[in-house]
């Protein structure tokens, strides 16, 4: 088996930044009106700015597949030539462009430069960006792959935008009802971010610089255990089951928003963080980890909301990695879900702070049905 290093990293971000008092410019007023929900949620997320991949006027600038090409594009500094030696393509994202085509083959097919190689697509949410640099990992370690990449990508922004609601809110007003979308749709709006990051791997470590060797990623689902958090192209039944888009008709489709993304937010609070440490506790146990071995945990938060929980629950398991060695970039690029981790990885790179031994914790959290993915990686 061939160790497997993170070699370069890149990051894309769309447009200018958009700080919280613009962000209705960008994703419009739902029936003419301010949301009743923005200013509570930007006070506990704690995101200034955020990136849109679309105009003030509601239309793209980008698609979800355009952003990944660029971050993959500047991993080979737009050199054509570079971009050749590419011989396996990982994409994950929760917010592809279509159902079909999958995501990774719309990527490659934006970078025409490439060649004919192979391409997996990882369906998911946060965790989608995770599992696509396991394959890549496992492939390059496995030497059924030289020069792997991976990339991270999300364009909600259109998916939140006031337009998808229209329907909902005529439908309301027809049965005067207060036209105004419910909370757990209204709440995302204020949370995510269009972006992209990309990862070259290699069996081989960078001769100058530093590199990022892989030393393991473990996922874990707790499907089996909790129902439902958060959805699209679906709705939840009382019962917590849930009901495909497939089994609406067209007009209940534009009346219920069914294609807009929704989250149960109460089951968020009440689970993210006490599910998932359960299985960071019994890699740390397993692994022999300690608190002293760790210069840098990156945990992939939502909302900086969860800072003080994610605290408290490494407290409780005996894994108090004190806040100095904490990073995150969530309030000035936003959640941008598959794409988080790499964007706070390439900041972690390019920053010059890192120095050869030093350990990196990763947390990926996935609230779509409770998963979650940890690596560590060591600086060399």
């Amino acid at each position: 088996m061939q160790d497997v290093y993170i070699t370069k990293t890149a990051a894309y971000l769309p447009n200018k930044p958009v700080g919280n008092d613009e962000i209705e410019d960008y994703m419009g007023l739902i029936d003419g009106k301010k949301s009743r929900a923005k200013n509570i949620v930007l006070r506990n997320n704690g995101i200034k700015q955020r990136f849109y991949a679309l105009k003030k006027d509601g239309t793209a600038t980008h698609t979800n597949a355009e952003l990944a090409a660029q971050s993959v594009r500047e991993l080979f500094d737009n050199d054509p030539n570079q971009l050749k030696n590419m011989d396996l393509l990982c994409c994950g994202t929760s917010s592809p462009d279509q159902m079909m085509p999958a995501h990774g083959v719309m990527v490659h097919g934006c970078l025409p430069e490439s060649e004919s190689i192979e391409v997996v697509t990882p369906s998911g949410n946060c965790c989608a960006g995770m599992h696509a640099l396991k394959y890549a990992y496992m492939a390059v370690k496995t030497g059924d792959s030289k020069l792997a990449v991976v990339t991270g990508s999300e364009r909600t922004s259109r998916l939140l935008h006031a337009n998808m609601y229209a329907g909902e809110i005529e439908s309301l007003k027809d049965i005067e009802e207060d036209p105004y979308i419910a909370f757990e749709k209204d709440f995302l709006r204020w949370m995510l971010s269009d972006g992209s990051g990309a990862f070259l791997l290699s069996d081989k470590k960078n001769e100058t610089g530093v590199s990022l060797k892989i030393e393991w990623i473990e996922g874990v689902s707790y499907a089996n255990e909790v129902e439902t958090c958060m959805y699209m192209a679906s709705e939840k039944m009382e019962n917590g089951d849930m009901k495909s888009f497939k089994d609406y008709t067209p007009a209940e489709v534009i009346e219920q928003s069914i294609f807009s993304i929704k989250q149960d937010v109460k089951l968020l609070s009440g689970n993210i963080v006490s599910i998932g440490f359960k299985k960071l506790n019994d890699i740390w146990k397993r692994k022999g980890l300690t608190v002293d071995q760790i210069d840098y945990f990156l945990p992939h938060m939502s909302s900086e909301f969860f800072r003080d929980k994610i605290a408290k629950a490494l407290v409780a398991n005996d894994m108090d990695i004190p806040q100095e060695k904490w990073f995150s970039n969530l309030t000035k690029v936003g959640n941008v879900g598959a794409g988080s981790i790499y964007l706070m990885i390439d900041e972690l790179m390019k920053s010059g702070n890192l120095n050869k031994g030093e350990k990196l914790l990763i947390a990926v959290p996935e609230s779509a049905r409770f998963s979650y993915v940890f690596a560590l990686l060591t600086v060399c």
